[in-house]
This record gives C-alpha cells, structure tokens and sequence, in this order.
C-alpha cells in the first residue's frame, strides 16, 4: 500500500536508519504513567490521552466537577517530567498581562519581563472563570508557541504543553470559552466521579497521608519528550487512513443534528493523536483502531448543537459516536 510521508525532517533525527524506537517511546510514556498511578486512582483515560497529547505536542482541557483530581493529577503530570513548570489560577478579575508579561521602564528604557506562560508545562486552573480579554491572551501562544509584545516576538521553549481545567459551564462564575480557543486544544477530557471501589482505594491511598501533596520522581527529561516528539511525528499513516479522517470529520460538517462541524485543526488533531497511540502501542504505524480512539476526544469540543438537540440535552459524544460507526473502516 501507497504511505505517506510525514514531517520532512523527522527521518534525520532516527537513530537507527529509517527505524523509529518506538520500544523506547513507550517505556517512557509508561514510566510516566505509573509515577502519576502511585498517587492517582481511576482517571486511566485522562492519564493515557495526557500522555498521547504531550507526544502529538497538543494542549489539553480537563472538564469535570471540583474534586475529582484534575489539578492534582496535571501537577503531578508535569512535575513526572524534568522541565519548567508553570501555575496560573485564573479568575475574574485577571488581565493578559498577568499571564503574558508586560514592559517595565528600568534604566531609561523598557525591559520585558516574562509572565507565567513562559514555562514548559503550563497548567491554568480554572480557565473558564476569566473573562474573553484574558482568554484572547493565549490565542497565539497555544497556536503558535509565542508571545508578540510591543513588536517583539518571543518563542516559547520546547517541550511548551497548556494543561487547562474548567468546571461545567453551568457552575457559577463561569464564562464559556471562545470557540477559537476551544480549538487550540488537541483534546477535550470530560471527567466523571469515581465508582465505589475506586472511592474506597481513594480514601486508603490518601485518607491517612499527612503530606502536604503527594511527591513524585521526575522520569523523563525536557529533551528526552523533544526527541519523543520527533520520532512520533515519523509514525506512517497509509493514504487510506487520511480518507477515514477526512472522512469522519468532514461529515460533521453536513450532519442534521450539528450547527457547525469540525474544523480542519480537527483532522490534524486526530492525525497527530493517531501517531502518538500507535508509538506508545509500540507500533511504528497507525492502524484504524488508533484513529477511532482519537476522533471524539479530538472532535467533541470543535462541535456545536443545533439548539433543538441542546434542549434535549443530547450530548456531542452520541452524535459522533453515530459518525464514526457510520464510516466504513478501511481494510
């Protein structure tokens, strides 16, 4: 079968030839697992799609009730990685320059002084208490790793990773996100509360700690998710699987239920999330399994409702559910 080519300058940083060691990918990814799984309990989905988000170099939004471990578990994710660190809480009363910087006079001339995104992994607590102005200040730095300021353009260090939590957008004090910057996030995590036995190993694992916050073990270095990142974009996807892509998003585009569709971003979203499971799978290609366990965490965000399917309360992970049975799966 006809492959496609990927990033042109992927193959030069393989080690071994044209061989990606995607043996080594996803040991490291699993040793990051299991530092988070010391302290977490349940969340599976979130802890593995965090994971294929840092490799395809996308952002993630965390949406969940308050308590279920979606800032502890984006805390304990970045601090698993040997690199910058950044926490922003953000609230209502928050401007851009308290998350971008600003310029200050000193020595008669003005001087940049970096804000909190400056960092490599960025979490944003709450992302949905502040209001449009200051969500508009992560436009470009979530698309194009930057920040402009006063006609200077600074680039953000690699790895750079957004990890926002949100509460339901019917929590009080909220404001809902700008669909431009819904689309900036690779994924969308919607979180649900734990089931009995995972509350009771809850209460065990965390009920007699007398630490402030649980601690863990940095395993993997900035450069070690730089290199990870280059080989995951060399993973080969068959001309036949760009169609199921193509195909899957651009029928949300026509479907009766759905407002608007998804945006191209959506199929670069499932493309590179298809790469990242199938090299922490130990795979070297992505096969359609990949591609169906990326579509609606990459897709529900970028999707809206007629009015009459919001009344019902039908939710946007049916409707695509619906889509991605109804395309035939390429043999």
């Amino acid at each position: 079968m006809e492959e496609t080519s990927n990033t042109p300058d992927s193959a030069e940083s393989l080690p071994f030839g044209n061989r990606i060691p995607v043996e080594t990918i996803a040991a490291g990814m699993e040793k990051v697992r299991q530092e988070i799984k010391k302290t977490i309990v349940g969340q599976d989905e979130m802890i593995e799609l965090m994971l294929v988000a840092l490799l395809a170099k996308g952002h993630i939004l965390l949406e969940g009730v308050p308590g279920i471990a979606k800032t502890l578990t984006s805390k304990l994710f970045a601090k698993s990685i040997h690199t910058g660190f950044s926490r922003i809480q953000f609230t209502p009363d928050l401007m851009p320059a308290d998350v971008l910087g600003t310029s200050i006079f000193k020595a008669g001339e003005f001087e940049f002084k970096q804000g909190p995104i400056f960092s490599n992994i960025i979490l944003i607590d709450e992302i949905n208490r502040a209001p449009a102005k200051t969500q508009s200040a992560l436009f470009e730095v979530m698309e194009e790793r930057q920040v402009t300021m006063d006609g200077h353009t600074y680039p953000m260090p690699p790895p750079f990773m957004v990890l926002a939590t949100q509460n339901p957008i019917d929590s009080e004090g909220t404001y809902r996100l700008p669909e431009a910057q819904l689309d900036r996030f690779l994924f969308k995590i919607q979180l649900g509360l734990p089931n009995l036995e995972e509350e009771i190993l809850i209460l065990k694992n965390r009920g007699s700690d007398t630490a402030d916050e649980p601690q863990v073990d940095p395993v993997l270095s900035g450069e070690e998710v730089n290199q990870f990142q280059k080989w995951t974009f060399a993973v080969r996807i068959e001309e036949k699987l760009l169609q199921y892509i193509a195909q899957m998003v651009v029928k949300t585009r026509s479907h009766p239920s759905l407002y608007a569709g998804a945006s191209p971003r959506a199929s670069l979203a499932i493309f590179r999330a298809s790469q990242a499971l199938a090299a922490m799978s130990g795979r070297d290609f992505v096969i359609p399994e990949d591609i169906k366990r990326a579509a609606i965490p990459a897709m529900r965000h970028r999707i809206i409702l007629n009015p009459e399917k919001e009344m019902e309360g039908v939710s946007p992970d049916l409707i695509l559910e619906g889509i991605v049975q109804s395309i035939e799966i390429p043999r």
